[in-house]
């Protein structure tokens, strides 16, 4: 193993360090795996690019990280758990994209990180994979923990008065919503501009990317010329992907596909096996004001309808509404951050919480417009408020699920420690002298 880590060493610092010092150097081993000191320069450039704190040394902190993550991946090796290679590489379109748009252009990122973009994505492949191995290493390791219900009232019992934490003030709440009808010219105006510029295109007198700049509605796309990145086919609405996925001529213009986002027009860049790459231009139709008014004055009679006890809410959801993600659910609507159907206010849109705060349980509101954000387009809604609760301390009859999440964590974390300090025993680490003064969070790195 001594002779594996200086012959690692020298491949480290190459004939040159003999000439300008040394330019890289081991300064861990684990396992068969070595740490360089160059590793743990970028992941604190990183974390200082991104805004991340480092809570101690960064060059205590950061190798024991890396140790620990290299614990996870040999693993992980042995217990064959993989990454879906599908998902590291969205993940990575999604990373790479969003660069481009904050840095501005893909030939600024290149500049800015001094590599060229197939460097830059495969080093993204790499981390985006280990992240997404260790995940999977942890959650296979905790998957049996399953606290009963004694469990948890023995450790909510456990809890000292002062350390229940208090919930914040949460509500249900139940939506119907519809978009106002699209008038036939404004339809057919909006088509017209898009065969206008499919024709510009095939006679060459405009350039795809350029016009989706200019005129595309899909803003953060229009940044990039309209480029949507690799995606595969279920990321797209069913609508667009099968006109997308069947264009093979790069110089060709889509005909014209109507999606809930509105209308498109979609050219080629390059297929790679069941992945696209392609461009689009969307406009979406324009509603009036008068289509506005038409809209909130019908909502506002299936209100005053369900008021009289004319039909339930409940009813009306299924008879009226067009939000597709609730009306199957009776309108609740569900937190895309918990997959509860429980809301804290800040994580509601802004128009519903400005109806539902002064209102009490079983209240249906008066009918307004507001932003859908999945569609980024202007829908009427009414809104019931189902249940709300007051600010409190946690307790068993409101918040078993929010206690049971409390100790399953804890239990992951204790059992996860000592899995570490056990691997550790087990494991060969070898640190340079210079770097072991270091207060580990876990100490058993140095024998």
């Amino acid at each position: 193993m001594k002779k594996a880590i200086i012959t690692l060493f020298f491949l480290a610092t190459g004939l040159s360090g003999w000439a300008q010092g040394v330019i890289d150097e081991v300064i861990w081993v684990v396992g068969d795996e070595a740490i360089l000191r160059s590793e743990v320069e970028e992941e604190r450039l990183r974390a200082q690019y991104e805004g991340q704190q480092i809570k101690g040394d960064p060059y205590c902190v950061i190798p024991e990280q890396l140790a620990i993550q290299k614990l996870f991946l040999h693993q992980a090796e042995i217990d064959s758990v993989e990454a879906n290679e599908s998902s590291v590489s969205h993940q990575v379109d999604m990373r790479i994209n969003y660069y481009i748009n904050q840095i501005g252009s893909k030939e600024k990122m290149e500049e800015y990180f001094r590599k060229t973009s197939s460097e830059i994505r495969e080093e993204m492949m790499t981390t985006v994979r280990n992240q997404m191995i260790i995940q999977q290493m942890q959650s296979k390791l905790t998957e049996n923990i399953k606290p009963t219900p004694a469990d948890i009232r023995r450790f909510y019992n456990s809890l000292p008065a002062d350390s229940i934490p208090m919930m914040p003030a949460q509500v249900e709440v139940q939506i119907l919503s519809f978009e106002p009808p699209v008038p036939v010219e404004e339809t057919e105006r909006i088509k017209s501009r898009l065969r206008e510029f499919t024709e510009r295109v095939q006679n060459g007198s405009a350039d795809f990317s350029m016009l989706a700049r200019l005129y595309s509605e899909d803003t953060e796309s229009a940044k990039r010329g309209g480029e949507l990145g690799f995606v595969g086919r279920g990321q797209l609405v069913s609508e667009f992907a099968e006109v997308a996925f069947n264009l093979n001529d790069p110089k060709r213009v889509s005909r014209i596909v109507q999606t809930e986002y509105g209308y498109h027009i979609i050219q080629l860049i390059e297929k790679k096996g069941e992945r696209i790459n392609c461009r689009h231009i969307l406009l979406r139709p324009r509603i009036s004001a008068t289509d506005k008014v038409n809209a909130i004055e019908r909502l506002d009679s299936i209100a005053k309808a369900i008021r009289a006890d004319s039909i339930q809410f409940e009813q009306a959801v299924i008879r009226y509404s067009e939000d597709k993600n609730t009306v199957m659910n009776s309108g609740l609507m569900i937190n895309p951050n918990t997959g509860s159907s429980r809301f804290e206010y800040q994580d509601l849109a802004p128009e519903i919480a400005k109806q539902i705060y002064n209102m009490q349980e079983g209240d249906v509101s008066q009918p307004f417009v507001m932003m859908d954000q999945q569609k980024n387009k202007e829908v009427c809604a009414i809104v019931r408020l189902k249940k709300k609760t007051d600010i409190h301390r946690a307790n068993l009859t409101d918040d078993f699920q929010a206690i049971k999440s409390m100790l399953e964590q804890k239990m992951s974390g204790e059992f996860i420690h000592n899995w570490i300090l056990k691997k550790q025993k087990d494991t060969y680490v070898q640190i340079a002298p210079e770097w072991q003064g270091c207060d580990f969070e876990y100490p058993g790195w140095v024998h």
